[in-house]
């Protein structure tokens, strides 16, 4: 199954708490499923120290989801082979005093990647075209301008060499539910619970209407967004580990060619 199409959003997307539990690709067996996101992480890192190597492609990897969506989890599940020289992980949070300063894409550019390199934003300048619009601190023209902004920058990234995945982690408002509640009744997991999240929670129609306008407004060829049903943690992984597959798959990375120089060589 190409993994690419069968989450592709397109331009029509609606986002339906029932689509969330969704498990196309599962074997039917967690533990053969769980085997196989494992192999799957092993061949990105094949794959990512190609492309370090060949230092001709870039690869930005945009988690974004609602609170307990399962971000942090995405990276340690598919990104925990690859060796850290060439990845970085770029987490997005209330822009503080000096980023507030500059225009909101600001602290972004700063973040995407170099030649050679993985980078993956847990949450991302999506953010600024979300919350800001759920609580209304912008108002529609503005985020409409957003949006314009927002397709601007990531054509200039594609144009400029860089491989852009979007993934909306798809969860619904009943899962979330089990999750935050896991983590208020096990005293081991508070460090995770914010109560501000509760307060999100009381929006979550509105944050889905916004996933799904958003999606609409940005999706591209070459910014594509794919909508992953994120019930299941192992689906999940499943899913995107493969979307990040077949798009280096189609890169058809190859390690640089031999050093003349070197041939022949004997170290004495």
């Amino acid at each position: 199954m190409n993994a690419c199409k069968q989450f592709r959003a397109g331009k029509t997307t609606k986002i339906k708490d029932a689509d969330a539990a969704e498990k196309p690709l599962s074997s039917g067996d967690k533990i053969k499923d769980k085997e196989l996101v494992i192999e799957l992480a092993a061949l990105i890192a094949v794959q990512q120290e190609m492309l370090y190597a060949s230092q001709e492609h870039k690869i930005l990897v945009v988690l974004q989801g609602i609170d307990t969506s399962g971000k942090d989890g995405t990276v340690k599940g598919v990104f925990n082979l690859i060796n850290p020289q060439g990845i970085q992980i770029a987490d997005f949070k209330a822009p503080n005093t000096i980023e507030r300063a500059h225009d909101y894409l600001w602290r972004v550019h700063q973040q995407v990647p170099q030649q050679g390199e993985i980078v993956v934003f847990n949450r991302s300048h999506y953010e600024d075209v979300l919350i800001t619009r759920v609580h209304d601190w912008i108002d529609d023209a503005e985020c409409e301008r957003r949006y314009s902004q927002i397709r601007d920058f990531e054509r200039m990234l594609a144009e400029t060499g860089t491989t852009i995945i979007k993934c909306l982690l798809h969860i619904s408002k009943d899962e979330q539910r089990v999750r935050l509640q896991e983590r208020i009744d096990d005293p081991a997991k508070h460090w995770k619970f914010d109560l501000q999240d509760l307060e999100e929670r009381k929006s979550w129609d509105k944050y889905q209407e916004l996933f799904g306008k958003a999606i609409q407004a940005t999706d591209a060829d070459h910014a594509p967004w794919y909508v992953i049903p994120a019930n299941s943690k192992t689906h999940r992984n499943l899913a995107i580990a493969s979307i990040l597959m077949e798009t280096l798959a189609d890169l058809k990375l190859k390690p640089p060619p031999p050093k003349p120089e070197l041939k022949g060589l004997k170290i004495e």
